[in-house]
């Protein structure tokens, strides 16, 4: 294999497959990326047995093709550290020599043929969204999953289907956020009502993958697999087994105490109410009364802070407390300058919505 990169573009592959290589792993073989060059472009492949990336870079010049398995740290930092805008690979037996203007590099590599498979992607898929689209509904619900979750189903995000709709949830127990977005065209007929949980590692990774307004992401699920093609880039997944929980039971659809906020000003109060928690006192109470909503905290052993906001209100006077940090989470991945605060009594979630699509419930706190 012998093969020019344009060093930028491939520091951007490489920066994404990074996050699929574990740190850690029996099988050292994980630890590498495959280079395998055809005649106009290179495919680079990573996996940790759990998901998968086929990266395709079509900024090469290929004057022999071939495979090369190499790790994946060394590479990365030697295509990060040089300065050189194009860089020369070439393959002997199982070496990979890298060469810049002044410098040259012999990475040993691995026999390629025991790099485990990683799936591509082939044919059409089973639904189509637009990548912006669906990587803000990404951004507005991931931050609600578990995190190591014994409850496997909480560690994912629920992908919901109907009819043209699809929707994103995503819950650790004490709060949940919900998405729903548009699709491109109707899904294939077996996705009708379904139900399937796609680890957030693979969402996050789709996330950051980069495109124009255009662009948009074909997706195909596969025995117990997702596979989803956006650009130039196709991510693999194991999906999530278990059953996520019946979320629907758990939104309020009776409040009647209903605030219009502002988005920055709320979040600039939470993060100031919020200076004085501790770990044995996290919470913040929120005092509604008419016209005004006050933030505050008290904790024994460092002191209390007091917000003050006036509000267009008029209804029956409710305190209520929430983790500040699950308040500060949801709004600060709002795209709108305004959102919908409603509250009931005060051992019932709090519930924000945010356009027609968006929406968030966080279960109280005990003050007392």
């Amino acid at each position: 294999m012998k093969v020019n990169f344009n060093r930028a573009a491939l520091a951007d592959a490489l920066a994404l497959l990074a996050s699929v290589v574990p740190a850690r792993t029996p099988k050292p073989i994980l630890r590498c990326v495959r280079l395998t060059a055809g005649e106009k472009e290179v495919t680079i492949r990573a996996t940790d047995l759990e998901v998968g990336v086929n990266y395709h870079l079509y900024e090469v010049q290929v004057e022999s093709s071939g495979d090369v398995v190499v790790p994946a740290d060394k590479l990365t930092a030697i295509v990060r550290e040089s300065a050189d805008e194009v860089l020369q690979f070439e393959m002997t037996d199982s070496n990979c020599t890298i060469a810049g203007a002044d410098s040259k590099y012999t990475i040993y590599g691995q026999d390629a043929s025991s790099f485990p498979q990683v799936p591509g992607f082939d044919g059409e898929g089973d639904l189509e969204v637009g990548l912006q689209t669906l990587q803000s509904a990404i951004r507005q619900t991931i931050f609600a999953t578990a995190r190591e979750s014994t409850r496997y189903a909480l560690n994912g995000i629920l992908w919901e289907i109907k009819g043209k709709k699809l929707a994103l949830v995503a819950t650790d127990g004490r709060r949940l956020a919900r998405n729903r977005i548009s699709l491109s065209a109707a899904p294939a007929k077996n996705l009708e009502a379904s139900k399937i949980i796609v680890p957030a590692k693979t969402l996050a990774l789709l996330e950051k993958i980069t495109g124009d307004q255009k662009e948009t992401v074909a997706v195909k699920f596969v025995d117990n697999q997702v596979i989803i093609a956006a650009g130039n880039v196709v991510i693999s997944s194991n999906l999530v087994e278990g059953t996520f929980p019946k979320y629907e039971d758990i939104i309020p659809s009776d409040y009647d105490k209903k605030l219009t906020l502002q988005t920055e000003t709320v979040l600039s109060a939470v993060r100031r109410a919020a200076l004085l928690t501790s770990e044995e006192s996290r919470g913040i109470r929120l005092a509604v009364s008419k016209n005004k909503l006050v933030f505050s905290c008290r904790t024994p052993e460092t002191g209390d802070a007091t917000i003050d906001m006036q509000i267009d209100y008029s209804g029956s006077p409710v305190e209520i407390g929430f983790n500040p940090q699950y308040i500060i989470d949801c709004l600060r991945i709002l795209t709108e300058s305004t959102f919908e605060l409603e509250l009931g009594s005060p051992d019932r979630p709090g519930l924000i919505k945010c356009g027609k699509d968006f929406l968030y419930v966080l279960m109280p706190i005990n003050l007392s």
